[in-house]
């Protein structure tokens, strides 16, 4: 009884050893047979930063390595000669990779293939990926990363050159590798010999463009953008000066004087005109000129005026000079040829103190009853009827009507 109990154990133990046998295997991964061959492949040597390209790892059984390796970078394979298949659906694939992350790091074969993703972070360098299972392995190296990838960086500028009083310019800085393709995420580090850049570093777009702009530059500035170990340079010309001075004949004057300003273009300057504003509302143009050009004023109020040269050459760039002039109100005296004249005897009177004056007309006022009277000189002579101290006033006007000043004086009639 004993021995047939036994018995049937022993066959129901051998009835369930090749299923023991099948779970064993489902955990145990399927790996590259000896003689085994991967080759790698990427489609560029160069990523952006935290970008992600596709590698793709082939193997095959008793396959040979193709020579120079299977893609792009430097890739070495284990091999041997033979036919060459591809190894069996499910065979198991790990990777590793010196700088960035592989997603996923394990993946199964279909066709003898696998498809990965290589992430690149933030991080530059170059990246080594390598690729192993049972005792096949092959490595892509170089893969060139961020900064380590810039081949090439063309610095423009807009716009190209600045007129003569300077001004802002946009920088764009264009980061491309060996190929030619556009790299996104690239810091690119910018400097320049004159003005200010704000800011002085910027990440490359979508486009591979990094933009900053250069500010208050008032002369050449050469301007270098570096990305990794690559350079670019671009310069900003600034436009020559279109006028060398813009002076005053006198720092001040009375209100109705004369005043000339001048305005002097600087050597080789093609100027096509120069408009003067005399800061009272009123302005006058001197055309093209190629030396000195004067323009003549009178003011006909006090104060302060800011006079401004503003040239325009040839390509239609405008500088401006400005000079101030202070204007004061015309001291004007008024005197009599006689202070105490007779009935009926003529009396003249003179206004002074209105010499280079530009006077359009004097107004004389009489408390005897008559006038009042205008002259266009500053004399006027008047005869008393009747006797008693009699009061005179004169009222100066410039050539645009306003008045420039005023004087009285007394004679005693007797």
């Amino acid at each position: 009884m004993v021995s047939q109990r036994s018995a049937g154990i022993a066959v129901l133990s051998l009835l369930a050893l090749p299923f023991a046998l099948i779970s064993a295997c489902d955990k145990v991964p399927l790996l590259a047979p000896t003689g085994s061959v991967i080759t790698l492949l990427a489609g560029t040597n160069t990523v952006s930063l935290n970008s992600e390209i596709t590698i793709i790892a082939t193997v095959i059984e008793n396959g040979t390595a193709p020579a120079g390796g299977g893609g792009t970078g430097t890739t070495t394979t284990t091999s041997r000669a033979g036919a060459g298949t591809p190894v069996q659906n499910g065979t198991l694939i790990s990777f590793t990779t010196t700088l960035g992350r592989i997603e996923p790091s394990e993946a199964r074969t279909h066709n003898g293939q696998v498809n990965v993703k290589f992430i690149s972070g933030g991080a530059s360098g170059n990246a080594t990926i390598t690729a192993f299972s049972g005792g096949a392995s092959a490595q892509l190296a170089n893969l060139r990363i961020g900064t380590a990838a810039a081949g090439r960086v063309q610095v423009t500028t807009t716009p190209q050159s600045l007129g003569a009083s300077g001004g802002s310019v946009q920088v764009v800085a264009s980061v491309t590798d060996e190929g030619g393709n556009p790299l996104t995420g690239i810091p690119v580090t910018f400097a320049t010999d004159r003005g200010s850049l704000s800011p002085s570093t910027a990440t490359t777009d979508a486009s591979g463009n990094a933009t900053v702009t250069l500010a208050t530059t008032s002369g050449p500035a050469n301007i270098t953008a570096t990305a990794g170990a690559q350079q670019g340079k671009a310069v900003v010309t600034v436009n020559a000066r279109s006028l060398a001075s813009f002076t005053a004949s006198a720092p001040s004057a009375s209100a109705g004087a004369t005043l000339t300003f001048t305005a002097t273009p600087a050597a080789g300057a093609n100027i096509s005109n120069v408009r003067v504003d005399f800061g009272d509302g009123t302005g006058t143009d001197l055309g093209a000129i190629s030396g000195p050009g004067a323009a003549s004023h009178a003011y006909s109020s006090p104060g302060a005026y800011v006079v401004t040269a503003t040239a325009t050459d040839a390509s239609g760039d405008r500088q401006a000079l400005s000079t101030t002039v202070l204007i004061g109100a015309l001291q004007v005296t008024l005197g009599a040829s006689d202070a105490s004249p007779t009935v009926n005897t003529s009396v003249t009177f003179t206004a002074a103190g209105v010499a280079g004056v530009q006077v359009s007309r004097y107004q004389w006022t009489f408390d005897d009853g008559t006038g009042p009277f205008n002259t266009s000189g500053p004399t006027l002579p008047h005869t008393f009827t009747q006797r008693g101290v009699k009061n005179v006033r004169v009222d100066v006007f410039g050539v645009n009507g306003n008045q420039l000043g005023s004087a009285s004086t007394a004679v005693n009639v007797q």
